[in-house]
């Protein structure tokens, strides 16, 4: 049995089936955990994964980059080809 350090609330943990840097979650205040110790059996809060969301946002931001730079290729081609048919 563990103890969620947030809300105190014990957590049923087979303290065998885990390893030091496994993640857990918490039922009662819905925190995330990480498990921090195995002898004593410990839980900390775990860390915020706000670096993956700041690289999931830098991804997006290359992906709109590059549908512009396609955009004004399609352009070039649209009036190219109205050229083509003026002549």
């Amino acid at each position: 049995m563990a103890t969620c350090p947030e809300c105190d609330a014990e957590i049923e943990v087979d303290e065998y089936d885990v390893d030091k840097g496994d993640l857990l979650h918490c039922p009662e205040c819905g925190s995330n955990l990480e498990v921090t110790g195995l002898t004593p059996f410990e839980l900390d809060l775990a860390a915020d994964d706000d670096d993956d969301e700041d690289e999931d946002e830098d991804e997006e931001d290359e992906i709109e980059d590059e549908d512009e730079l396609g955009d004004d290729d399609d352009e070039d081609e649209d009036a190219e080809e109205e050229e083509d048919w003026d002549e």
